[in-house]
């Protein structure tokens, strides 16, 4: 029995489940034989991806970095629209008075968990040698920042006055004003990273026949199509896009300067356990 086309993805939240099945049901409708396997954490879908125990990986950032190293011929296939250009921001209370990044000089800074591209390493690697004292907020980690647990334990304790300032994806930032956790007025932010790509579709090498499938069927999703929009809204997107690879520079500069995995893409970060 030949093996369909197998997709990794990594259960962050229950939802999951719900979107890939429904995917699943899609593809097979549209010819394509498709399953996928749940993980409880990225490290662990990365080295299997690399060993061909799945074809395709459903992954963070993050999870790209590693599989570069550990596979210099990945490539991503597609992300959604929603994954480019985004952007992580250091906010400080509307009533602080620090301006800028230099103001931050050894005053708290609350960051995500350890492993989170947008909570952690990008907004560190933008403070740079300003020297603070970091107070990390470890929720899901292994999940590299796939939730918004750690950015919002973050900004819980910038408005109680726990810390100086605290560190999030933009979206985050404006979730965070719109459900009162920083109601809206009360921030300011005072750095802002270059913009960078989120989660890709990766695979190892050239895809097979099947995975040009799975790409081609994915980008052509209509978001008007009422089977498949309840799904692109779970999953946050109105339509797939090609994959790209530029977005990501910023990102392995902040790996390597932390020293999260080594040029060969194994986990070197002393604190990590996923």
């Amino acid at each position: 029995m030949t093996r369909p086309a197998t997709l990794g993805a990594v259960a962050y939240d229950a939802k999951v489940v719900t979107i890939w099945e429904g995917f699943r049901r899609w593809l097979r409708q549209h010819d394509l034989e498709f399953d996928f396997v749940l993980y409880s954490h990225y490290e662990r879908q990365v080295e299997d991806l690399v060993e061909g125990r799945i074809d395709v990986a459903w992954n963070s950032p993050l999870a790209w970095v590693r599989t570069r190293r550990m596979a210099p011929g990945a490539q991503p296939l597609v992300m959604r629209d929603t994954d480019c250009d985004l952007t992580s921001v250091v906010v400080v209370r509307a009533d602080s008075t620090v301006t800028d990044l230099a103001g931050l000089a050894n005053r708290k800074v609350a960051v995500g968990a350890v492993d989170s591209p947008q909570a952690t390493l990008l907004p560190l690697a933008l403070i740079g040698e300003v020297p603070v004292q970091v107070r990390r907020f470890e929720v899901g980690v292994g999940l590299h920042g796939d939730h918004i647990g750690g950015e919002r334990d973050a900004a819980r304790a910038l408005a109680a006055g726990e810390v100086d300032a605290a560190c999030m994806i933009d979206a985050s930032h404006l979730l965070f004003a719109t459900e009162g956790t920083l109601p809206a007025g009360t921030t300011r932010i005072v750095a802002r990273t270059d913009p960078f790509d989120h989660c890709n579709m990766t695979v190892t090498g050239s895809p097979s026949p099947d995975l040009d499938r799975f790409a081609s069927l994915l980008l052509e999703m209509d978001y008007a199509d009422p089977r498949v929009r309840p799904l692109l809204d779970l999953e946050g997107l109105t339509r797939w896009v090609p994959g790209r690879t530029s977005g990501y520079k910023q990102l392995e500069a902040a790996v390597d300067r932390f020293g999260f995995y080594d040029r060969r893409g194994r986990v070197t970060a002393d604190d990590y356990q996923p």
